[in-house]
């Protein structure tokens, strides 16, 4: 690439005040003797400087950008590179390199969960607080601290305004989270609070515990509205089904139990299960084919309300069924 006369002449004089901003003042001199160039605007002192730094962090960008892209084509095109094929079990995962390690907590991680609407995540930890991190850039936000035991889940409504955790040290925590102040506190549990969410509406909060109930809080007062009992152990986890009108819970009973959320009833037991139910979830609404750990395939048709759920302990899984 050959440099225009005015290109030459700029690129001379950023070279005349690198060198006598560094003290050269001979090498300098003996620049604009031969070139007879002018001394560069101060207004643009640094200019090379700057010029650099810009090429270098350009680099790394197209480094970077390199390296994801070859990321992208072997996930695509996987072991044998031929596109088309059916990726094998795993093949969707996350690929080292990560992208960020995310440090700060003095304690085991215990939950995460992403914000609805920004590129934010909080996570719990068993050193008792929350922190919250910009997952774009890796940054650490701030911290959360209110809770005296482990923090062992987190959810946000649907407008992203609103966080609530629970904790092993019996409450539950309802936040701010545009002004990052606790609200209210929620009492009533007699044990550890192993799970909690928001239900669709936003106007009430669910939460599971070691106390063998669920109870239904809400929100813009911290009234306990119900107390779900049936469980004979501990409750783990829970989930609900888009438009709120279906509970599900998984517990160290080895049973799944599924309550109508309005009612506070619970409708059906499955007792398929040999191990504590640790994970449960409802398909989202248009899901139509879903595959299990073990390779079955399951297919539902996403209309009337139907809904699947699956809950895994080990390799093993089990279908919620409508109870109409």
């Amino acid at each position: 690439m050959v440099l225009t006369n005015k290109q030459k002449e700029e690129l001379n004089k950023a070279i005349l005040d690198y060198l006598q901003t560094e003290g050269l003042s001979k090498t300098a001199e003996a620049l604009q003797q031969e070139t007879e160039c002018e001394e560069l605007d101060p207004k643009k002192s640094g200019l090379l400087e700057k010029k650099w730094t810009s090429v270098v962090r350009l680099q790394k960008k197209v480094n970077d950008l390199e390296t994801k892209i070859k990321q992208l084509q072997d996930e695509v095109l996987p072991g044998s590179g031929k596109s088309g094929s059916r990726p094998k079990t795993g093949d969707n995962l996350p690929r080292a390199p990560e992208t960020f390690t995310l440090t700060g907590h003095r304690d085991n991680i215990t939950a995460v969960k992403f914000h609805p609407i920004f590129n934010l995540l909080v996570s719990g930890s068993q050193d008792a607080t929350i922190k919250i991190w910009d997952f774009e850039t890796g940054e650490f936000e701030r911290t959360l601290k209110g809770h005296t035991n482990v923090v062992q889940s987190m959810d946000f409504d649907h407008t992203g305004k609103l966080m609530v955790s629970a904790s092993a040290d019996l409450t539950i925590r309802l936040w701010d989270f545009q002004t990052y102040e606790c609200l209210k506190t929620l009492h009533g549990h007699d044990h550890n609070v192993s799970s909690v969410m928001f239900l669709p509406s936003g106007d009430q909060i669910a939460s599971a515990s070691r106390d063998k109930t669920i109870k239904i809080w809400e929100t813009s007062t911290g009234y306990c509205q119900k107390t779900l009992v049936g469980h004979d152990d501990w409750v783990r986890t829970m989930s609900v089904t888009d438009d709120g009108s279906y509970l599900a819970t998984g517990s160290h009973d080895k049973t799944i139990r599924l309550w109508d959320a309005s009612k506070g009833e619970c409708v059906q037991v499955m007792r398929e299960h040999t191990h504590y139910i640790e994970c449960i979830d409802f398909s989202p609404s248009t899901l139509t084919v879903l595959e299990t750990p073990d390779g079955k395939t399951y297919k539902r048709k996403a209309s009337g309300g139907s809904f699947f759920a699956i809950c895994k302990t080990g390799p093993k899984a089990a279908a919620l069924q409508p109870p109409y």
